[in-house]
């Protein structure tokens, strides 16, 4: 299995995306996180579905989460509305780094262990070309997993 064999389209998301536009997304699709994509549609950085809930929870319960039992439900309710008026750029973490890149031609195993080392829930399907990258998809770990299982024998 090579890696365009593997590749999946997958949301992608520009870093003046919406960010309220981009957790429904993630919420909808059930995604670990969204590709950011630069004004070239080349890969830029993971937005983890992690890092969009940072974003939701009040700096003071970060700090100290103890205060997190004090709020009530109607006010944890509206964590989202924390989104508004802002962008997928906004949430990035300022440690973003570029996402894991896999090239087409790449094996099963290059992927996996792309995605162990730099312990990404996703890895970009680009192919270079002479005018510049070109995504062709996405590998999740779980498409790798269930890509992987469905070659392995059943045990005895």
């Amino acid at each position: 299995m090579r890696a365009r064999d593997l590749a999946i389209q997958y949301e992608t998301v520009t870093t003046e995306t919406d960010a309220l536009a981009a957790a429904r997304l993630m919420a909808e699709h059930r995604l670990p996180g969204l590709l950011v994509l630069d004004g070239r549609g080349v890969p830029r950085a993971i937005l983890p579905a992690s890092q969009m809930i940072k974003m939701l929870v009040p700096e003071y319960v970060l700090e100290d989460p103890t205060l997190a039992a004090v709020i009530d439900e109607k006010h944890a309710d509206r964590l989202c509305a924390a989104l508004r008026g802002r962008t997928v750029g906004d949430c990035l973490s300022s440690k973003a780094t570029p996402p894991p890149i896999a090239s087409p031609d790449d094996t099963a195993l290059e992927v996996a262990a792309l995605m162990a080392q730099q312990r990404s829930p996703l890895v970009a399907v680009v192919e270079q070309n002479p005018g510049g990258a070109r995504l062709l998809g996405v590998i999740t770990a779980a498409h790798l997993l269930d890509r992987l299982l469905d070659v392995t024998p059943p045990t005895p």
